[in-house]
């Protein structure tokens, strides 16, 4: 069946005509799930919740090239640095997702993939780092920092919000702006927009996926290069990797491109998603993958 709307798609699934949901909105996640990411015990006589890691990372990216957008205040290292360390990752998972999810605190690189560093910088919860680097920047308390005008889609409003306020302690002022799928992927694709809100999924599992949002020869519109994020020394590692037929070896490449990204603050990573499935007692031999593939050559119906 095609229902297009969420909430309507969740009351048919709890009237038992939907044997399967997958994902969690907004709008049913507090009905669905505890504040830690259990099934709510009403539905426990009814339903399975599968949750299992994917290879997804959630982001912010920032337009670096100074030649698209001269005056972005993201130019400077420091201010993304900032913004990094200045909001709570585990509170924003546990208050706004239920904890489905693991924060990311040092890589683009999702926890469940091979080539995953805890070694790159961490960027947990620092306020105190985060005034300090405004000081350096030139930003004390963020008096005379231009505002910052972050793009997102209507599905991430309430993590934009919040990021929003953790950094307005700070002085750091965030613009929120809201657009439609094809107008935001054209913004972002076109070097218009200086902060916005992704997400990469991989398509195989090799990190090789996640850093190539970052080689030189990606640049957007052309390529998945959103950020315009330009090394030499990258390009290099990455080339090599491509090449490189020894795992233990590609996998130190790797990690070596993952700290330059988290380094240099070229995206503000946010938290490495869950694959969540809902279904009824009556399917059996149904379970989640990291890829999110819908994988039913084991699963049976049993009738009731």
């Amino acid at each position: 069946t095609f229902i297009s709307d969420k909430q309507s798609e969740f009351l048919e699934f709890i009237k038992g005509n939907l044997d399967f949901l997958s994902g969690v909105q907004t709008a049913s996640r507090n009905e669905l799930l505890t504040r830690n990411g259990k099934l709510n015990p009403k539905y426990t006589q009814r339903f399975n919740v599968d949750v299992t890691p994917y290879l997804n990372t959630e982001y912010l990216g920032c337009m670096i090239d100074s030649g698209k957008l001269p005056n972005n205040p993201l130019l400077n290292k420091k201010i993304r640095q900032a913004i990094n360390f200045g909001f709570d990752r585990a509170k924003m998972l546990k208050y706004l997702r239920n904890n489905l999810g693991t924060p990311a605190y040092g890589s683009i690189i999702p926890k469940c993939m091979p080539g995953f560093s805890n070694e790159a910088e961490s960027y947990g919860y620092r306020p105190d780092l985060s005034r300090k680097l405004l000081s350096e920047a030139g930003y004390p308390e963020g008096k005379s920092l231009p505002e910052i005008t972050l793009l997102t889609t209507s599905d991430y409003i309430d993590l934009c919000e919040y990021i929003q306020h953790e950094l307005s302690q700070l002085g750091i002022k965030l613009k929120i702006e809201v657009s439609n799928g094809g107008t935001f992927r054209d913004m972002v694709a076109n070097s218009k927009a200086q902060f916005f809100r992704s997400s990469w999924i991989a398509d195989y599992p090799d990190a090789e996926n996640y850093l190539s949002l970052f080689y030189g020869s990606n640049l957007s519109p052309n390529g998945s290069n959103y950020t315009h994020f330009k090394n030499p020394r990258f390009d290099r590692l990455y080339e090599n990797a491509l090449s490189e037929s020894d795992i233990d070896k590609r996998m130190q490449l790797y990690k070596q491109m993952n700290q330059m990204i988290i380094s240099e603050a070229v995206v503000v990573p946010l938290f490495y998603d869950m694959v969540v499935r809902f279904y009824p007692k009556n399917i059996k031999g149904f379970s989640g993958n990291p890829l999110n593939l819908l994988y039913l050559k084991k699963v049976k119906k049993i009738n009731n």
